[in-house]
């Protein structure tokens, strides 16, 4: 008499609570590119002996990041990446960030990262920084690649500096101080000699309000991570990032009119 054997079915694996942000943008780009009409864009512009005329973007990124492709493919695919984005919008705005995965992931796997502060955190970082150049870098620019980069580099390692820095309770909360500095008049903050007084006076000029104020300061500063901020305000982690996102561009604008004055 046989005995049907079954196969042993192991426990599921308990999925993780925190998400990869550079993992779900990278599903996302993969669905354009292998949907029933794939998202592509000219073989030439990354390939010198491409074997069809286009390709589906996914093969476009593999190229791009491969360290053998030669400087200006590289150059002339990203100024088309960029000039999709910025003319065309969705999908490419998706495409563009997402060009930059395969380069993110080997930047932030080097990146000396503290135990408490969580990778999630890091590439949510590196990602709206990509984005927020992505917006305003022009696409006749050369080394755009490295203006993307450059930036994603800035954030984390402001990231981690913020993080360490708590951790070690060198500083009374960013925000707390913020909060004095704003009720200070103007004429009496003297000239800006650090990030607080910087937001401050930028609070007292009405370019931004005391609640991004204290969002950037918060998070920029004392490292606190996003999603704790998303929780205790009552919205998405992309929401929030997002106004940050807007409140620092603000910001950016201001400070380069007052530099374009002097």
């Amino acid at each position: 008499m046989h005995h049907r054997h079954h196969a042993h079915r192991p426990a599921a694996r308990p999925q993780s609570t925190v998400r990869s942000p550079l993992g779900e943008l990278d599903q996302a780009f993969l669905a354009l590119a292998h949907r029933a009409e794939p998202l592509t864009m000219p073989a030439h512009l990354v390939c010198d002996t491409p074997d069809r005329a286009v390709w589906p973007v996914d093969r476009v990124r593999t190229h791009l990041a491969h360290p053998s492709t030669r400087p200006e493919l590289r150059e002339q695919t990203w100024r088309e990446v960029i000039r999709r984005a910025h003319g065309l919008g969705e999908p490419w705005d998706v495409v563009a960030l997402a060009m930059t995965v395969p380069v993110l992931r080997r930047m932030l796997a080097r990146l000396a990262r503290p135990v408490h502060l969580e990778r999630a955190e890091v590439e949510q970082e590196a990602l709206a920084a990509v984005a927020t150049a992505l917006h305003t870098v022009d696409p006749g620019d050369e080394r755009l690649d490295r203006e993307l980069f450059s930036a994603a580099d800035r954030a984390v390692h402001r990231l981690v500096h913020a993080a360490h820095r708590r951790a070690a309770r060198e500083i009374v909360p960013a925000a707390a101080h913020l909060d004095q500095l704003c009720s200070v008049p103007q004429a009496d903050l003297g000239e800006p000699v650090d990030e607080l007084t910087v937001l401050a006076r930028a609070v007292q000029a009405r370019v931004v309000d005391v609640t991004e104020a204290r969002l950037i300061a918060r998070t920029r500063l004392d490292g606190e991570p996003m999603q704790h901020l998303a929780v205790e305000r009552g919205v998405s982690l992309r929401q929030l990032y997002r106004h940050r996102g807007a409140a620092e561009q603000h910001l950016a604008a201001h400070l380069r009119r007052q530099l374009q004055d002097q």
